[in-house]
């Protein structure tokens, strides 16, 4: 069964690059040591040659299995998104009950999420306990240390 991800414009952009980084660039690189491992003489003690080969295969598994993402990977239409409630794509602006520490977070596939730049993966603990909250709403959500409670202060599209 094929796992559907969606996808922001810029995730499925940066996708196809390395898909076509794999197909343009590696997989030549993986020939060429093949042959020039090859040109070494006596395949069955070549261990350059078998190293090559290994190589050339588990980059042939990466690339079949970019493909497969990609041919199950959906664009998200951002303009026909609700800004009601927390979705896939949100811009939430949080308080923590506890501390007062105010954040915000933009809820996103799990192959796009960064931390760094405040994208948190809808399936992580938090972007599970915010998705269908509302403004207003408290999050009570489960983390290994206890449990934290956020205000959902804001919900936007960025």
């Amino acid at each position: 069964m094929s796992k559907i991800s969606y996808y922001t414009e810029e995730g499925l952009k940066k996708l196809r690059e390395e898909l076509n980084h794999l197909k343009d660039v590696e997989r030549p690189k993986a020939s060429q040591a093949i042959a020039e491992a090859r040109d070494k003489g006596d395949l069955s003690e070549n261990a350059e040659y078998d190293a090559a080969k290994e190589a050339q295969g588990l980059l042939e598994m990466k690339i079949s299995k970019m493909e497969e993402i990609l041919s199950n990977a959906r664009l998200i239409d951002e303009s026909q998104l609700d800004t009601s409630k927390v979705l896939v794509l949100s811009t939430v602006k949080l308080k923590n009950q506890t501390n007062g520490m105010e954040m915000k977070y933009t809820l996103v596939a799990e192959s796009e999420a960064d931390l760094k730049a405040g994208k948190i993966s809808v399936t992580s603990p938090i972007g599970k306990g915010l998705l269908g909250k509302s403004v207003g709403d408290v999050a009570e959500i489960q983390v290994p240390n206890g449990t934290l409670k956020f205000d959902i202060l804001e919900i936007t599209r960025e």
